[in-house]
């Protein structure tokens, strides 16, 4: 199980935000708490594109030296993704390619009904 922080820049007001997303909400919430956190700013897959929170580069930092792996925001996108269609992330060496064979799949199966 893991915790991972991309490298997305986005500013919000006068913080650099990033994604903290994890394997469960279970490791989500702890690695938050870990590094400070409040657990109010979870982002709800209810509500959003998936299970997450939107922390500042110093909760990233501190994150990473608490284990986070770092990945790329494409990858955090991607496995967003995969869990939306599978349950699961998987894995960030696998996350872009996994999207597109997807889409192929979808596309071929598309051609097919047509």
């Amino acid at each position: 199980m893991t915790v991972y922080v991309d490298d997305m820049r986005a500013r919000y007001g006068r913080m650099v935000m990033c994604h903290m997303i994890a394997d469960t909400d279970e490791e989500l919430h702890a690695m938050a708490a870990r590094i400070g956190v409040a657990r109010r700013w979870w982002q709800s897959p209810a509500n959003t594109s998936g299970s997450h929170y939107d922390i500042a580069l110093s909760k990233r930092s501190l994150a990473v030296s608490a284990g986070a792996v770092e990945i790329t925001w494409r990858q955090c996108g991607s496995m967003n993704l995969r869990r939306r269609a599978t349950g699961e992330l998987g894995l960030p060496s696998e996350a872009e390619a996994w999207v597109l064979d997807a889409r192929r799949h979808k596309a071929a199966r598309a051609t097919q009904v047509s």
